[in-house]
């Protein structure tokens, strides 16, 4: 539950008249034990946050570790991690709020089907599985339309102002055909010890020496997720600060460096940067100087979209019916053109030469699963339900235009990752947070 202060002040008051309304009642009464319901551990503006939220908190992070199989932190260090990731979330979503961005119920309930359809349920079904789990329904909507919005945010405030210019992309390439390493994958974890902007040299100070008891933790075989999700300033700490797959030129040329000394399992020495210091881990390499070949695929479908008036088991039936005719003979293109709710529809649902994460991750595992000639059962994504068919696959290497494309996308990629941390870090230096240290 979310209070404000001046909820909490008329709170107080309320009480205060009520005790002076009923004091000659008290002198010959003896007074109750005070209850206390909550405790306020840090103001963020004009937000609370208060200990029975963190708790909360807290008990789905510690679940989400152990399934992930990361070794828990001290429950200090855990609280402390979780209480820094609210104070931020806190700070988004009061500016969301502030500058009238929106989540409607409409909106909420398309995202929540959604992710019922991802995990195969009904959306009494999933309901059902979240209430067996212990959330409240209500309480998960809200979650959601909070991700939802904070999504939204960093896309107008970062994201919608990145911009990557054709003399970028043209050094990028050239970059990438002189140095053969530029195409090395790396999968790696990190630490972050963040700096505020103009940090005075004892905060510096301060902060390297909590740089280097972690590094030395490292080194005498602590684990390093572990230390992450206890220490790090990163918003993946929560997840052992895990980054995955980057390769070379999507990283900072200081890591870039840093990883390029390293054998997998390695952990770099501390990295100084502007954002504050940095510890990373190799987890593992691929790649550097090989042709990039990738599988394209030839595929075309019928679409139908849901609305209030074609429900999910509308459509699905449609797709049911029409896959029964395409598979006694009529023609699947005549039938796109007539049924399927795509612009391809008037090239008979095709949908040209495909590449690898050119469509959403629910149409192209159906795709990958198919062989040449194979028709797919009907199946859902987010933009409806769509019945495919494969008709071909090669392998291509990935030049010219889509080349220039994918390094667009590298680039703004890059920048926005950057942009984004930057710009977390000037929302939380203008920011008054109090931290209710005696309640903490």
């Amino acid at each position: 539950m979310r209070f404000s202060i001046s909820a909490a002040i008329a709170c107080f008051a309320t009480a205060a008249l009520a005790l002076g309304a009923g004091g000659a009642l008290a002198q010959k009464r003896a007074p109750s034990p005070v209850v206390l319901v909550d405790r306020i551990v840090a103001v963020v503006n004009s937000d609370v946050i208060t200990n029975g939220e963190v708790a909360e908190r807290v008990k789905v992070v510690t679940q989400q570790l152990r399934q992930q199989g990361t070794p828990l932190p001290e429950a200090d260090l855990l609280q402390k991690q979780v209480l820094e990731r609210m104070i931020m979330d806190r700070l988004q979503l009061q500016l969301a709020r502030e500058t009238a961005l929106r989540v409607d119920d409409l909106q909420l309930d398309r995202t929540v089907a959604r992710v019922a359809e991802g995990n195969k349920m009904s959306l009494t079904q999933f309901r059902q599985a979240l209430e067996r789990d212990g959330i409240q329904f209500d309480k998960f909507r809200e979650e959601l339309r909070n991700e939802v919005l904070l999504s939204r945010l960093r896309e107008r405030e970062v994201d919608n102002r990145i911009v990557v210019t054709e003399n970028e992309i043209d050094n990028f390439l050239s970059q990438q055909s002189a140095s053969p390493a530029a195409s090395t994958e790396f999968n790696l974890s990190h630490i972050v010890l963040r700096l505020p902007e103009q940090a005075s040299p004892e905060v510096v100070e301060r902060q390297r020496a909590r740089a280097e008891q972690v590094l030395t933790q490292v080194r005498a075989g602590a684990d390093f997720s572990k230390l992450a999700v206890g220490f790090s300033d990163a918003s993946d700490a929560l997840q052992g600060g895990v980054i995955g797959w980057r390769s070379r030129d999507r990283l900072p040329d200081l890591f870039a460096q840093a990883l390029d000394g390293l054998k997998p399992g390695e952990v770099s020495a501390i990295i100084r940067s502007p954002a504050g210091f940095h510890i990373l881990k190799l987890l593992d390499r691929r790649g550097g100087g090989a042709p990039i070949i990738v599988e394209q695929t030839h595929a075309r479908h019928i679409l139908v979209k849901t609305s209030e008036i074609v429900s999910a088991s509308d459509a699905q039936r449609k797709l049911e019916n029409l896959r029964e005719r395409i598979v006694n003979g009529v023609d699947f293109a005549e039938l796109a053109r007539l049924n399927s709710d795509d612009t391809s529809s008037i090239k008979g649902g095709d949908l040209g030469w495909i590449f690898p994460g050119d469509t959403v991750p629910e149409f192209e595992r159906v795709m990958n699963s198919l062989k040449p000639g194979e028709l797919s059962q009907p199946f859902a994504s987010p933009f409806g339900w769509h019945l495919m068919q494969v008709l071909e696959r090669r392998k291509t290497d990935v030049s010219g235009a889509r080349k220039r494309q994918e390094a667009r996308l590298v680039l703004r990629e890059r920048k926005a990752d950057e942009a984004y941390q930057e710009w977390l870090r000037q929302l939380r230096d203008r920011a008054f947070v109090e931290y209710r240290s005696d309640e903490r």
